[in-house]
């Protein structure tokens, strides 16, 4: 009968091992490397040591993520989707895995590549309904501006000023979430009211097409815009029928008071 302290038997599969594992993970040898990866002795320590290594083969790498001791670690699983030479068809697949902020850490990563942090922004999008209210709120504040776009159609208010401050969101994600129709009348006002956003030209102009702009803040940005412009905006918008009136006979006004200054200073 085998002992406790036994090592799990090895399958045909894995490579055989002759070195110790601390010093095979340091090895330039890729069938050591190999054997190390697929060891099932492997320890989380000694497994993130080898990803440390920026040299290591993309098939060390796909090895390491069939050990399923070493995977059974959340660390080392994060480490290897980071690793830049990890095979996509490994990677891919375990970015759908990972924790909420370790996915948020993936989307961040700069040397990670392109395609695994669209990935794991997507997981991120895709698992915002089903998340806590608290860990939504972290995530407006400090995940990537698409994760941030995303939470401006969040239900709690919160959440939305906070996404709002995020300083990777962008003035197109602000505009994408004013046209839809779903936007919340707490995410229009919140950018009316913000010292940011409420200023730029494009915003105002998505504004003045939403039907939930307040009509003090119409007026404002009416105003503050070529009377053309506003015109053609207006045609289109889904502001209310009365709102738009009452901006229409604004314009109107504030073009005849012009007129009477210009001609009183002729005479």
């Amino acid at each position: 009968m085998p002992s406790a302290d036994a090592k799990p038997a090895r399958t045909a599969a894995e490579p055989a091992l002759s070195l110790p594992l601390d010093e095979a993970i340091r090895s330039s040898s890729s069938s050591v490397l190999k054997a190390a990866a697929a060891d099932p002795a492997l320890t989380e320590d000694l497994a993130l040591a080898l990803l440390k290594r920026a040299d290591v083969p993309g098939e060390v790498l796909e090895q390491l993520s069939k050990n399923g001791a070493a995977m059974k670690s959340r660390k080392v699983k994060l480490a290897l989707v980071e690793h830049p030479k990890t095979p996509r068809h490994v990677s891919l697949p375990m970015v759908r895995h990972l924790f909420t902020f370790d996915l948020m850490r993936v989307a961040l990563t700069p040397v990670v590549p392109t395609d695994i942090k669209k990935a794991a922004d997507e997981s991120l999008v895709n698992r915002l309904e089903t998340i806590s209210t608290g860990e939504r709120l972290a995530l407006a504040h400090r995940a990537s501006g698409r994760v941030a776009g995303a939470l401006l159609l969040d239900p709690e208010a919160r959440v939305i000023h906070a996404a709002l401050e995020n300083s990777r969101l962008t003035e197109a994600a602000v505009i994408q979430g004013l046209t839809r129709y779903d936007a919340s009348a707490a995410f229009v006002e919140g950018v009316c009211r913000d010292a940011k956003w409420s200023v730029r030209r494009e915003i105002r102009i998505a504004l003045l097409r939403n039907e939930k702009t307040p009509l003090a803040r119409a007026l404002e940005f009416a105003h503050a815009l070529p009377a053309a412009l506003v015109r053609e905006i207006l045609h289109g918008s889904r502001l209310p029928g009365n709102v738009r009136s009452y901006v229409f006979k604004e314009l109107e006004q504030h073009e005849n008071a012009g007129s009477a200054r210009r001609k009183s200073r002729h005479i």
